[in-house]
């Protein structure tokens, strides 16, 4: 894909519902993509609009379509929430025929399903990014194979791993990596001897909880545990096997991230004799100081992570990377230089005995490099750009006119 000079573009993102698209939640990897999408396209100077629900807070224009988010990240497909999520588009879709916007961009899989089965069109093209593993995304795969010169739509992979599993859908484009704005993480010059491991991320077996408790406990270091626990039956019932080997559990997320909150809340329950600790769901702000102080963050995932926010949200904060050789792992970490990337759980165990060999600075530089906010909205500049330069909506007045009237 190649692109020419950027005009100034203006970005319709949809949001999506499951929980507010503001800096300061705590789980909701989508929603931080989202923001920071906005934010990076802002800092570019292109016109970011984000259709979004009432208590949202973003960088660029909010354009509310309902009062609130679902606030659970996960919760059952009830038709009140069926009716919302239409609503959200409807009304996203009609601020789209406006005719001021380039290009949509959405981030549910959900959404496509309404737009396969005709019930709304766009009047520009849209932009899909692949947030979710390829089993889900089958309304993606459908609409594809039917795809008209008035209904435009690129698919966008979050990692090499993930783009392969989606090769059979039409108009998949180059890879575009997530990104973090690093202005807001601190960072580290040295490693912490003598710390914790951390690991966070949402409760699920195929994240591996259970096997950070097994290399804690091999190592005799102390494990801290910041998970999200969704209303999924298989969740809830690994939470509470998992519980039996958990030696304290508390709420970290409930005193704000402030000067104090390292002697007020991280330094008793680092200085008590419990080695392997859950503090339950905790902000950005809160977490930032979690990464910041630990000796590594596990991530031994049980599957093919399509991307790990966290992986890049560690480093970024000097902290490395003991991981599981999977899914977009080899992509994110480089091995022996920001981290371990190893095949078991003996050789994850083994890993911890060196990890103080990593540099922080390096582990901070590579996603500066590689997975910052501005290089990660820059990609999607040029990517629209592309799109508006070779798209037959955009480009004939009269086929634009048809998709609008639609």
């Amino acid at each position: 894909m190649q692109t020419g000079k950027i005009s100034k573009i203006t970005v319709l993102q949809v949001a999506t519902l499951n929980r507010p698209i503001r800096p300061d939640i705590g789980y909701g990897p989508i929603e931080k993509v989202i923001y920071n999408i906005d934010k990076g396209l802002h800092c570019l100077e292109h016109r970011s609009i984000v259709a979004c629900s009432g208590d949202s807070m973003v960088i660029g224009e909010k354009y509310v379509t309902v009062e609130k988010s679902f606030s659970e990240y996960w919760s059952e497909d009830t038709p009140e929430q069926r009716n919302n999520l239409q609503r959200h588009l409807l009304k996203a879709l009609k601020r789209a025929r406006i005719g001021d916007i380039d290009i949509v961009h959405l981030h549910d899989p959900v959404m496509v399903k309404y737009i396969y089965e005709g019930l709304l069109t766009s009047p520009v093209p849209i932009v899909i990014t692949l947030h979710v593993p390829a089993e889900d995304h089958l309304p993606f795969k459908r609409w594809s194979e039917t795809l008209t010169p008035y209904s435009e739509v690129y698919f966008v992979p979050i990692s090499e791993y993930q783009k392969k599993e989606h090769l059979c859908l039409g108009n998949l484009m180059d890879v575009i990596h997530h990104g973090v704005d690093l202005d807001n993480y601190p960072s580290k010059n040295e490693s912490c001897k003598e710390s914790y491991l951390f690991t966070v991320s949402r409760i699920t077996q195929v994240k591996g909880q259970d096997k950070a408790i097994e290399v804690a406990k091999k190592t005799g270091s102390k494990l801290i545990i910041a998970v999200n626990v969704q209303n999924k039956l298989n969740d809830k019932a690994f939470f509470k096997d998992l519980k039996n080997s958990i030696d304290l559990c508390v709420d970290a997320g409930k005193r704000p991230a402030d000067n104090d909150y390292y002697e007020k809340v991280m330094k008793p329950l680092l200085d008590s004799d419990k080695q392997i600790i859950y503090i339950g769901e905790v902000n950005r702000e809160q977490k930032k100081l979690w990464y910041l102080h630990a000796l590594a963050t596990l991530f031994p995932i049980q599957w093919g992570e399509p991307f790990g926010l966290v992986m890049i949200e560690s480093m970024a904060c000097g902290t490395p990377i003991l991981a599981f050789n999977k899914g977009s792992v080899p992509e994110i970490v480089i091995d022996g230089k920001t981290g371990f990337i190893v095949n078991s759980l003996g050789a994850m165990i083994e890993a911890v005995k060196h990890i103080n060999s990593i540099d922080p600075c390096i582990c901070r530089r590579h996603v500066q490099n590689n997975f910052s906010m501005i290089s990660m909205a820059q990609k999607y500049s040029e990517l629209y750009q592309w799109i508006l330069d070779n798209s037959v909506i955009m480009n004939y007045p009269a086929a634009r006119a048809a998709a609008a009237a639609k």
